[in-house]
C-alpha cells in the first residue's frame, strides 16, 4: 500500500503540502493500522469503502467518506472495511487556518465531515470528489475549492511560520525557549499563537516531529541499537525516547520496530 504523491499549485503550496492516493484491494483478514502524529492536518476523502476507527477507550466506529482530520496528539487506529481507495490534501502544520470554519483547537483528535465544517459546499466537493475517475481530476476540484475560500493569506502569521521552519530544520530538537529567543517573542505569546495557528503547542509540534524523524530513520537505516537511535535524535535518555515513542505510537520502539513497522501508516510525505 504505497502512497503516490502529488505537489499542490504554487498559490496553494504555501498551505498545502502535497496529495497523495492510497489504493489497494480488500484484505482477507483486515489488519488495523496506526496513524501517527506528523503535525499536518488533512482533508481525507475514501472514494473506496469506509474505513473503522477504533478509539482509545473501546469499541469501533465507522468514519464519515469525506472529513478534516485534525491535529493528532496520539496514536489513531484504522481498519479498512473493504477496499482501499482514498484521497488526502495534507496540509502544513499551520496551512489549514485560512479555511478553517472553526476553532483549530477543537478538531484535535477528531475526524470532522466537510459538511459540518463547509455546509452545502463541502457536501457537494466531496460527493464530486468520490465520483471523479482519476487523480488529477480530484486534485482539480479540491484545488478550486481552496482557492474559491482562499480570500485572507493574513491569517498566516509570519512568527509562526519562521518557528515551524526552524522546528522543520532542526528535526523538532530546539527548545521552546530557543525557540523563542531565534523568533524574539516572548514564550507565552508563541504558545498562544501556535494554539490558535496550529492546534498545537510548539513544544508539541517539536514532539512531534522528532518523532517522525526518528520513525524516518527506522524506515531507512539499519539500525543497530536503539539507545544510539535515542541520542542521535537528543532524546535525553533511554526513558525519554520510550515514553515519547509510546505516546506517539501506542508501542515501545521494540515492540515497534520488531513487529508493526512495516504495517503502520506513517504519513510523513516529505519525498
Amino acid at each position: 500500500m504505497n502512497p503516490q504523491i502529488f505537489e499542490p499549485n504554487e498559490e496553494l503550496a504555501e498551505f498545502v503540502k502535497c496529495y497523495w492516493t492510497l489504493e489497494s484491494p480488500k484484505e482477507k483478514t483486515p489488519t488495523r493500522n496506526t496513524i501517527v502524529p506528523d503535525g499536518c492536518m488533512k482533508l481525507i476523502f475514501h472514494y473506496g469503502d469506509t474505513y473503522k476507527h477504533y478509539p482509545k477507550e473501546g469499541g469501533s466506529l465507522i468514519l464519515p467518506r469525506c472529513f478534516l482530520i485534525g491535529q493528532l496528539t496520539k496514536p489513531y487506529q484504522v481498519e479498512p472495511t473493504g477496499e482501499t481507495g482514498t484521497f488526502f490534501v495534507c496540509f502544513r502544520p499551520n496551512g489549514f487556518l485560512p479555511f478553517a470554519t472553526m476553532p483549530i483547537k477543537e478538531l484535535e483528535n477528531t475526524a470532522v465531515p466537510l459538511e459540518k465544517l463547509f455546509g452545502q459546499e463541502g457536501e457537494e466537493i466531496g460527493q464530486k470528489i468520490l465520483n471523479a475517475t482519476s487523480t488529477s481530476d480530484r486534485i482539480e476540484m479540491i484545488e478550486t475549492f481552496l482557492l474559491n475560500y482562499l480570500t485572507d493569506k493574513q491569517t498566516i502569521d509570519n512568527v509562526v511560520k519562521a518557528t515551524i521552519e526552524t522546528i522543520l530544520t532542526g528535526n523538532g530538537q530546539i527548545s521552546v525557549h530557543g525557540l523563542s529567543e531565534k523568533n524574539n517573542i516572548n514564550r507565552r505569546q508563541l504558545v498562544r499563537k501556535f494554539a490558535l495557528a496550529i492546534g498545537l503547542s510548539p513544544k508539541q509540534l517539536s514532539k512531534t516531529i522528532r518523532i517522525q524523524a526518528t520513525l524516518k530513520t527506522l524506515l531507512t537505516t539499519k539500525v543497530e541499537s536503539l539507545t544510539d537511535l535515542a541520542y542521535e535524535n537528543e532524546y535525553f535518555d533511554q526513558a525519554h525516547f520510550i515514553k515519547d515513542f509510546k505516546e506517539f505510537t501506542g508501542l515501545t520502539p521494540k515492540e515497534f520496530y520488531g513487529d508493526h513497522l512495516k504495517m503502520s501508516l506513517i504519513f510523513d510525505a516529505k519525498k
